[in-house]
C-alpha cells in the first residue's frame, strides 16, 4: 500500500490505543489524585518515546528545529497536557463509556479548526460524517 493510504491504519491503531487509554486510566485514577495520575502517565510516555526514538535511530538535535516548529510543538504539548488533565478528571468523576465519546467531540472541533486555520475544505460527505459524530456525542451525553 502506498504511504498515502497508510494513514488510515495508523489512525485506526490510534483509536484502539485511545480506547485502551480510557479503560486503563479509569482503573488507574480510582482513589488517587487525577493530576498525579496525569503526571505519572506523562513520565511513562516520555520514557517510552525516548527509548523508541533512540532505538530506531530517529534522534536528532531538537535545538536544530526551526523556530516555527518549536512554537507549534510547544503549543501542541500545552494543549495535550490540558486535554489530559481534563480527561483524567472527567474519568475520575464519570463513566469511561460516557467520558470517551464526549472527548471524541474533538473530531468535530478538528474539522472546524482545520477549516478556519488550515484552509482545509472537507467535502459534503465528510461534513455528513462529522455531523453524525456530533449527533452521536449529543445522544451519548444526554441524561437518561
Amino acid at each position: 500500500m502506498s504511504s498515502s493510504g497508510q494513514w488510515f491504519y495508523w489512525a485506526l491503531a490510534s483509536a484502539g490505543f485511545a480506547a485502551l487509554t480510557a479503560i486503563f486510566a479509569k482503573l488507574g485514577v480510582s482513589g488517587i489524585n487525577a493530576d498525579l495520575a496525569t503526571w505519572v502517565r506523562t513520565v511513562v510516555v516520555l520514557l517510552v518515546l525516548s527509548a523508541f526514538v533512540l532505538a530506531t535511530g530517529q534522534w536528532s538535535n531538537p535545538l536544530a528545529l526551526p523556530g516555527k516548529s518549536w512554537l507549534f510543538l510547544v503549543l501542541s504539548a500545552l494543549a495535550t497536557g490540558a486535554s489530559w488533565v481534563c480527561y483524567f478528571r472527567a474519568l475520575q468523576l464519570g463513566d469511561a463509556s460516557k467520558v470517551a465519546p464526549v472527548d471524541k467531540f474533538s473530531v468535530v472541533l478538528v474539522a472546524l479548526f482545520a477549516l478556519l486555520f488550515l484552509g482545509e475544505r472537507p467535502a459534503l460527505r465528510d461534513w455528513a460524517g462529522i455531523a453524525l459524530v456530533a449527533s452521536g456525542v449529543l445522544v451519548l451525553s444526554l441524561k437518561r
